[in-house]
C-alpha cells in the first residue's frame, strides 16, 4: 500500500546509508533512483521519517475476537484498515475522557491503525471535563494507518438530537455521509454518498450495542459487535470496545463508509447516552 506523506518529492541522504548518496523520493516512498552527493541541488530538506509498523500481536485481542466478540478466525488479509475481514477497535482507558482516542487491531492482534480527535482547544477540553455541553459541538477525527499516515476524516457537526458524520480523504475530497434517521427506538444510520444511500447501520437493540450493516439492498455486508472490556474498565473509566467483521470485500465507496462506521457509531452513540441524543 503507498504510504502518504507530508515531505515533498525530491533528492535525500540515501536512508539504507550508502556513503554520499541521494535517493529519490517521489512524495509517497523511496525509489531505486539514485545520485551522487556531490551532484545534488545546493539546497534540501531532512529525508523523510517514516515510523515502522507497530511490533507484536496482543493476545488479548485475539481472545476479544473469538470468544467475546463469537467471529471465527478469518481469511488472511491484506494487513491494511481496507483489507482485513476483522477489524478490533479499542478506545484508550481513560478516568476522564478529554480527547477519543482509539487503537485498531486485526484479527490476530497487530495494530494496523489509530483513531484520534483532533483540533480540541484547551478551552475545549475544559468544558468536556465539567459538563457533557461538549456531545453538542464538532467534533473531528483522523483514521490513520500503521505509519501514522492519515487515511480517513471524520467530521461531525455540532449536533442537538441526531448526529451526522461527513467521511472524507486527507485532501480533503468527501467519500459520503453517516446520517442518524431516527432517535427514539432503535437507531439507524443511512451511509449516503453522491446523493445515493449505498447502505444503512442498523442497531440490533435499543441500548445500540451490535449493529448489523447493510447495502442497498437490504444485503448484510458487516457487523458490528460491543466487546466486554472488564468489570474494572466497565465501573471506572469510559472505554468502548468493538469488533467490526466484514462478510466480503466491498467495493468503494461502501468500504470506505463501513470503516469509518465502527468509530461513527461509537462516537455519536455513546456521547449521546450522557445528554439528550
Amino acid at each position: 500500500m503507498t504510504t502518504h506523506s507530508n515531505t515533498p518529492a525530491g533528492w535525500y541522504p540515501d536512508p539504507h546509508g550508502a556513503a554520499q548518496t541521494l535517493r529519490y523520493w517521489d512524495g509517497a516512498q523511496w525509489t531505486g533512483h539514485t545520485h551522487a552527493a556531490q551532484q545534488a541541488p545546493a539546497v534540501q530538506q531532512a529525508a523523510p521519517q517514516v515510523p515502522a509498523q507497530p511490533a507484536g500481536p496482543d493476545a488479548r485481542v485475539q481472545r476479544q475476537v473469538q470468544q467475546q466478540a463469537g467471529v471465527a478466525p478469518g481469511g488472511v488479509g491484506g494487513g491494511t484498515l481496507f483489507s482485513e475481514p476483522v477489524l478490533v477497535v479499542n478506545q484508550k482507558a481513560k478516568l476522564i475522557e478529554l480527547t477519543n482516542e482509539y487503537k485498531v487491531f486485526d484479527q490476530n492482534g497487530n495494530q494496523i491503525g489509530a483513531v484520534t480527535e483532533v483540533g480540541q482547544s484547551a478551552l475545549r477540553k475544559a468544558v468536556r471535563f465539567v459538563s457533557s455541553i461538549d456531545q453538542f459541538m464538532t467534533h473531528r477525527l483522523e483514521i490513520r494507518d500503521g505509519y501514522g499516515q492519515p487515511q480517513l476524516v471524520l467530521t461531525r457537526p455540532a449536533k442537538f438530537l441526531k448526529s451526522r458524520v461527513i467521511v472524507s480523504r486527507p485532501d480533503g475530497s468527501q467519500v459520503g455521509e453517516i446520517v442518524q434517521q431516527n432517535v427514539l427506538g432503535k437507531i439507524n444510520f443511512a451511509m449516503n454518498a453522491n446523493g445515493q444511500q449505498v447502505g444503512a447501520i442498523k442497531a440490533e437493540n435499543w441500548r445500540a450495542w451490535n449493529f448489523a450493516i447493510v447495502d442497498h439492498a437490504d444485503n448484510e455486508v458487516a457487523r458490528i459487535t460491543k466487546t466486554w472490556e472488564g468489570l474494572a474498565k466497565t465501573m471506572y473509566t469510559t472505554a468502548d470496545n468493538y469488533v467490526l467483521q466484514i462478510h466480503y470485500q466491498l467495493p468503494e465507496p461502501l468500504l470506505s463508509l463501513v470503516v469509518a462506521t465502527a468509530l461513527t457509531v461509537d462516537t455519536a452513540l455513546k456521547q449521546d447516552a450522557r445528554g439528550w441524543g
